[in-house]
């Protein structure tokens, strides 16, 4: 398996994108956007191996603001103000990270792409989706949400969890990484601690960045409910989701589906707020065939 070191790329407006990629060039592209805070290794090598396997050029980011991605100059916003609604002017949107992956697709001369997100990321490929319709080929949006208000709630159980401060250390962070997953993880797989552990102490020394966290954050309630702009997506949509998300309720899923015209909902019982060994070849299966359908629909 080809597997390519970590690159930074300029996509524009002043921001650098880290990436790594796997598999043949040549092959099919596809782009993989993590979640809040998340950096580009939470999608596992396995699954990035695995989908290469399927004949896909598989390209995983940092997101602006995590990682050894470019990072906002400004501090981040207070939290009870962005809860109340009260954003910088220079808060960032879910807009403005799309435009971050479009402007990646088209220095990389990979446009257009298949596109799959988890979580936030789920959110930033819809947004790019209807934004850039001529940058994507196929939407694969797992355990996100539209932003509306009422559904893919976290269970209050979440919340404080959500809204703690950061860590004050290293060992903090693990810990803290190990409760969470404990919590919104998924309870229908094992839950593997030790990898849980080994990716929290590695994205502390890679790239610490809170500030950046509470920036993400602010972006995600900063673009409110999206629901109007999906119906624009006209790209090949699946939505994936488990029956077990305490972080991303299951009706978040449904409205998502509801949303995107022509998208189709599947659901992975015991599948919660994580990526566990257990579901990585359900996975591979669903985004790959997902694009090998939108690929022959269009050849």
């Amino acid at each position: 398996m080809r597997r390519h070191g970590e690159a930074l790329t300029d996509v524009g407006r002043g921001v650098t994108l880290c990436h790594e990629r796997f598999g043949d060039p040549d092959d099919r592209p596809l782009l993989l956007v993590p979640g809040l805070g998340q950096q580009h290794f939470s999608y596992p090598d396995e699954l990035c191996e695995a989908l290469a396997g399927r004949g896909l050029h598989v390209v995983r980011i940092d997101n602006r603001d995590v990682g050894r991605s470019w990072r906002a100059p400004t501090p981040p916003p207070r939290l009870r103000r962005i809860l109340l609604g009260r954003f910088p002017a220079e808060q960032y949107t879910l807009a403005d990270m799309a435009d971050d992956a479009a402007g990646l697709l088209r220095a990389l001369g990979i446009a257009p792409a298949h596109v799959a997100g988890v979580s936030m990321g789920g959110m930033i490929v819809q947004t790019l989706a209807a934004r850039h319709p001529d940058a994507v080929r196929s939407v694969v949006s797992i355990m996100s949400n539209t932003g509306a208000r009422l559904t893919g709630r976290p269970a209050p159980s979440t919340l404080p969890r959500l809204l703690s401060g950061p860590a004050r250390d290293r060992d903090e962070a693990i810990e803290r990484a190990v409760s969470m997953f404990r919590h919104v993880g998924s309870h229908g797989f094992p839950f593997d601690e030790a990898r849980v552990r080994a990716d929290a102490a590695r994205a502390f020394d890679r790239a610490h960045h809170p500030a950046g966290v509470g920036r993400q954050m602010a972006a995600i309630l900063k673009s409110g409910d999206r629901t109007a702009e999906l119906r624009r997506i006209t790209a090949p949509t699946l939505v994936v989701h488990g029956d077990r998300d305490r972080m991303v309720h299951p009706s978040g899923a449904r409205a998502t589906a509801r949303a995107i015209p022509g998208a189709r909902l599947e659901t992975i019982v015991g599948l919660g707020h994580d990526l566990p060994a257990g579901a990585w070849p359900r996975l591979a299966e669903l985004v790959a065939d997902h694009a090998d359908r939108a690929d022959g629909a269009t050849t």
